[in-house]
Protein backbone atom coordinates (compact mmCIF):
# COMPACT_ATOMS: atom_id res chain seq x y z
CA UNK A 1 0.00 0.00 0.00
CA UNK A 2 2.86 2.35 0.79
CA UNK A 3 4.37 1.55 -2.59
CA UNK A 4 1.12 2.63 -4.25
CA UNK A 5 1.20 6.02 -2.51
CA UNK A 6 4.87 6.43 -3.40
CA UNK A 7 4.09 5.84 -7.10
CA UNK A 8 1.07 8.13 -6.90
CA UNK A 9 3.14 10.93 -5.37
CA UNK A 10 5.87 10.45 -7.98
CA UNK A 11 3.30 10.58 -10.79
CA UNK A 12 1.75 13.75 -9.39
CA UNK A 13 5.13 15.45 -9.09
CA UNK A 14 6.30 14.34 -12.54
CA UNK A 15 3.05 15.23 -14.28
CA UNK A 16 1.31 18.15 -12.53
CA UNK A 17 -1.10 18.62 -15.46
CA UNK A 18 -2.98 15.60 -14.07
CA UNK A 19 -3.54 17.49 -10.80
CA UNK A 20 -4.59 20.64 -12.67
CA UNK A 21 -7.22 18.77 -14.69
CA UNK A 22 -8.41 16.75 -11.68
CA UNK A 23 -8.82 19.81 -9.44
CA UNK A 24 -10.54 21.68 -12.26
CA UNK A 25 -13.01 18.83 -12.81
CA UNK A 26 -13.70 18.41 -9.08
CA UNK A 27 -14.31 22.15 -8.68
CA UNK A 28 -16.66 22.16 -11.66
CA UNK A 29 -18.56 19.18 -10.19
CA UNK A 30 -18.91 21.14 -6.96
CA UNK A 31 -20.38 23.96 -9.05
CA UNK A 32 -17.56 26.41 -8.42
CA UNK A 33 -17.55 29.24 -10.96
CA UNK A 34 -15.30 28.55 -13.93
CA UNK A 35 -12.77 31.34 -13.34
CA UNK A 36 -12.54 30.50 -9.64
CA UNK A 37 -12.07 26.80 -10.43
CA UNK A 38 -9.24 27.60 -12.83
CA UNK A 39 -7.64 29.79 -10.16
CA UNK A 40 -7.80 27.05 -7.53
CA UNK A 41 -6.35 24.50 -9.95
CA UNK A 42 -3.59 26.93 -10.95
CA UNK A 43 -2.70 27.63 -7.31
CA UNK A 44 -2.34 23.95 -6.44
CA UNK A 45 -0.44 23.20 -9.65
CA UNK A 46 1.98 26.07 -9.02
CA UNK A 47 2.95 24.48 -5.72
CA UNK A 48 3.62 21.16 -7.48
CA UNK A 49 5.59 22.86 -10.25
CA UNK A 50 7.94 24.23 -7.59
CA UNK A 51 9.08 20.64 -7.07
CA UNK A 52 8.57 19.28 -10.58
CA UNK A 53 10.91 21.64 -12.41
CA UNK A 54 13.99 20.97 -10.26
CA UNK A 55 13.28 17.22 -10.27
CA UNK A 56 12.87 17.17 -14.06
CA UNK A 57 16.11 19.10 -14.62
CA UNK A 58 17.95 16.90 -12.14
CA UNK A 59 16.65 13.76 -13.84
CA UNK A 60 17.35 14.81 -17.42
CA UNK A 61 20.60 16.78 -17.23
CA UNK A 62 21.75 16.33 -13.61
CA UNK A 63 21.41 20.08 -12.97
CA UNK A 64 20.53 21.41 -9.52
CA UNK A 65 18.36 24.48 -10.01
CA UNK A 66 16.39 24.83 -6.78
CA UNK A 67 18.38 27.73 -5.29
CA UNK A 68 18.60 29.75 -8.53
CA UNK A 69 14.87 29.18 -9.00
CA UNK A 70 14.11 30.46 -5.50
CA UNK A 71 16.30 33.53 -6.12
CA UNK A 72 14.43 34.24 -9.38
CA UNK A 73 11.14 33.88 -7.52
CA UNK A 74 12.32 36.37 -4.91
CA UNK A 75 13.42 38.87 -7.57
CA UNK A 76 10.06 38.53 -9.36
CA UNK A 77 8.21 39.16 -6.08
CA UNK A 78 10.36 42.23 -5.41
CA UNK A 79 9.71 43.61 -8.91
CA UNK A 80 5.95 43.05 -8.59
CA UNK A 81 5.96 44.71 -5.17
CA UNK A 82 7.92 47.68 -6.45
CA UNK A 83 5.63 48.15 -9.48
CA UNK A 84 2.55 47.81 -7.28
CA UNK A 85 3.94 50.36 -4.83
CA UNK A 86 4.83 52.84 -7.59
CA UNK A 87 1.43 52.60 -9.28
CA UNK A 88 -0.88 52.45 -6.24
CA UNK A 89 1.18 53.93 -3.39
CA UNK A 90 -0.70 51.54 -1.09
CA UNK A 91 0.31 47.90 -1.19
CA UNK A 92 -2.55 45.47 -0.69
CA UNK A 93 -0.92 42.19 0.27
CA UNK A 94 -3.55 39.65 -0.77
CA UNK A 95 -4.03 40.89 -4.38
CA UNK A 96 -0.26 41.32 -4.74
CA UNK A 97 0.46 37.77 -3.60
CA UNK A 98 -2.27 36.48 -5.90
CA UNK A 99 -0.71 38.29 -8.90
CA UNK A 100 2.76 37.02 -8.07
CA UNK A 101 1.55 33.44 -7.54
CA UNK A 102 -0.39 33.43 -10.81
CA UNK A 103 2.64 34.82 -12.63
CA UNK A 104 4.67 31.96 -11.15
CA UNK A 105 2.06 29.57 -12.53
CA UNK A 106 2.46 30.97 -16.05
CA UNK A 107 6.24 31.07 -15.82
CA UNK A 108 6.57 27.58 -14.34
CA UNK A 109 4.04 26.07 -16.74
CA UNK A 110 5.89 27.44 -19.76
CA UNK A 111 9.22 26.33 -18.28
CA UNK A 112 7.90 22.86 -17.53
CA UNK A 113 6.47 22.52 -21.05
CA UNK A 114 9.82 23.53 -22.57
CA UNK A 115 11.67 21.07 -20.31
CA UNK A 116 9.35 18.28 -21.41
CA UNK A 117 9.76 19.06 -25.11
CA UNK A 118 13.54 19.37 -24.87
CA UNK A 119 13.78 16.28 -22.65
CA UNK A 120 11.72 14.15 -25.02
CA UNK A 121 13.71 15.43 -27.99
CA UNK A 122 16.95 14.70 -26.15
CA UNK A 123 15.79 11.17 -25.30
CA UNK A 124 14.77 10.48 -28.90
CA UNK A 125 18.08 11.81 -30.20
CA UNK A 126 20.03 9.67 -27.73
CA UNK A 127 17.97 6.63 -28.73
CA UNK A 128 18.65 7.30 -32.42
CA UNK A 129 22.38 7.72 -31.81
CA UNK A 130 22.64 4.48 -29.85
CA UNK A 131 21.24 2.40 -32.70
Amino acid sequence: MILFFRYLAATIIVCPIIVFITVLLVCRKLRVKKHKAIGIAADITTFLLLFSIPIALQGIWNIGILMPMLIVMLVIAIVFTYVDWRTKKEIELKPLLKKVWRFYFLLFSITYFIIWIVGITHSVMMFMLVD
